[in-house]
């Protein structure tokens, strides 16, 4: 790519903090500084502002946001395009924690182009339609998982919840609106629980994470990277993956309608650049995952529990007719809980622009190689394990689970992180936080003690047990 030659850049503080370690990262609440200028207002006709509003912590969303700020590759297209036209273009980026606020600063013309999950992309979607006018556009995907993964439930690790159904008339944190909330009351309703059955306590996903550590809630419902992080750190375990839904759930980019006809080369550069991000991502998982880490103060082991190969969350771009039905599934629901008044989606979802910028194809990371203990090609992503160990520079591919587990038992190397699928899900998750069962010569491993709970409950013959045991097994 060209160098920034064109390209200003400008920075606007939105709601997240400063990029700090683990501890503060997840626990401090991030600080509110508020954008000071509509995107129109540029300096003469040959300078062109855009706005884009995004997560950083929100680590599905990368390709759109983080990543994509911290490679430059943005401004690389806009340079590329200011050299075409003649013209410069000034980028400005507000990070916030969830989608709302993006929201609410497009609809004020304040941001031109924002990341945010599925539901929150409908909300944006119906209430920049009942506002009347152009209104917004769904133009790309950026993470995704097509059993609903991305969002989950932990709790204490001293919780006496092993269940859904063991939050009723508990205090539930989670950020109303958001995805991670939408997959907490289905999944309730599926367990037998009314949402007003619990206390649902709408906070922002750090104070939330604070709130659950100094026990003043007992459950938090949210979406990436809070509950891979706050397991990771001890604090929590996870009580529901929200793969047991079923439900595809994603995350994408959304544009100002009428910045994108006054401006569409803008529009198609991003998108080039989103698709420049989702390669680097896939083909440098590693990497990308240590940059994301840099810049949010997340845990680098967890950003690639998400992001890595074989990855909770799927990257790629196109606007895929799965993940457009679910959408569209999700209308009726949104509605029902009274937090959509409607929603044309065929007109809110408009891949032309995609269609205009030639986006090439971009195969998703996935873990290849051959296993060192058991030498043999890793070869099924069901099983496909990854271990990443201290002071080394690359990770190690696992056959299985039973493999990945004898190449943690061998002396000389101390794993920083150890990743592997749920036997029934596929979740990926952190091998010494998973819950075990031997089933005969097989070590299975599950997210949940209510997914081990199931598998046993059809195996009679299989028994429950310890980390310790499994790697002793093994």
């Amino acid at each position: 790519m060209p160098s920034n030659t064109r390209a200003e850049v400008s920075t606007a503080a939105g709601t997240a903090a400063r990029p700090r370690r683990v501890a503060a990262a997840l626990l401090a609440a991030a600080s509110l500084t508020a954008a000071t200028a509509c995107s129109a207002a540029s300096a003469d006709a040959g300078t062109v502002a855009v706005v884009v509003g995004y997560q950083s912590k929100t680590i599905n969303t990368v390709t759109a946001g983080t990543l994509l700020r911290v490679q430059g590759y943005l401004e690389q297209r806009l340079a590329e395009q200011g050299r075409a036209d003649g013209r410069t273009y000034r980028v400005s980026w507000q990070d916030y924690d969830s989608g709302a606020p993006i929201t609410a600063q497009m609809l004020a013309g304040k941001i031109d182009i924002g990341s945010m999950g599925d539901y929150p992309l409908l909300i944006n979607g119906s209430r920049a339609q009942d506002a009347g006018g152009p209104g917004t556009r769904l133009v790309s995907v950026t993470g995704y998982n097509l059993l609903g993964a991305l969002n989950s439930v932990v709790v204490p690790t001293g919780s006496p919840a092993h269940t859904l159904a063991d939050l009723k008339g508990r205090k539930v944190s989670t950020s109303v609106g958001s995805a991670a909330d939408g997959t907490l009351v289905q999944a309730l309703a599926r367990a037998g629980v009314a949402e007003g059955e619990i206390q649902k306590q709408n906070q922002q996903p750090a104070v939330g994470a604070s709130a659950l550590k100094a026990g003043s809630v007992d459950a938090l419902a949210q979406f990436v990277a809070w509950p891979g992080a706050v397991v990771f750190a001890g604090e929590g375990r996870l009580l529901y993956d929200g793969a047991a839904l079923g439900r595809p759930t994603l995350h994408g980019v959304v544009i100002r309608q009428a910045y994108g006809t006054e401006h569409p080369a803008v529009v198609r550069a991003f998108l080039q650049a989103q698709a420049d991000a989702t390669r680097y991502l896939n083909e440098h998982p590693l990497d990308a995952s240590r940059k994301v880490a840099d810049a949010t103060g997340l845990p680098p082991e967890v950003v690639h529990l998400y992001n890595g190969p074989n990855g909770i969350a799927t990257f790629a771009t196109p606007l895929d007719r799965e993940l457009l039905d679910a959408l569209r599934a999700d209308v009726p629901f949104l509605r029902s809980v009274g937090v959509l008044k409607a929603l044309d989606v065929e007109r809110f979802v408009d891949p032309s622009y995609q269609e205009r910028a030639a986006l090439p194809a971009v195969p998703p990371a996935r873990i290849t190689g051959t296993d060192e203990v058991c030498a043999r090609p890793v070869t099924d992503p069901r099983l496909a394990g990854e271990i990443w160990y201290e002071g080394e520079d690359t990770t190690h591919p696992a056959a299985d689970p039973r493999c990945l587990l004898r190449a943690l038992k061998a002396p000389g190397r101390k794993a920083r992180a150890a990743y592997v699928p749920d036997a029934a899900t596929g979740t990926r998750w952190f091998a010494d936080k998973d819950q075990w069962v031997c089933d005969g010569d097989a070590l299975l491993p599950f997210t949940t003690e209510d997914g081990a709970a199931g598998y046993l409950a059809a195996h009679p013959d299989a028994r429950r047990i310890s980390y310790r045991e499994a790697l002793e097994a093994a």
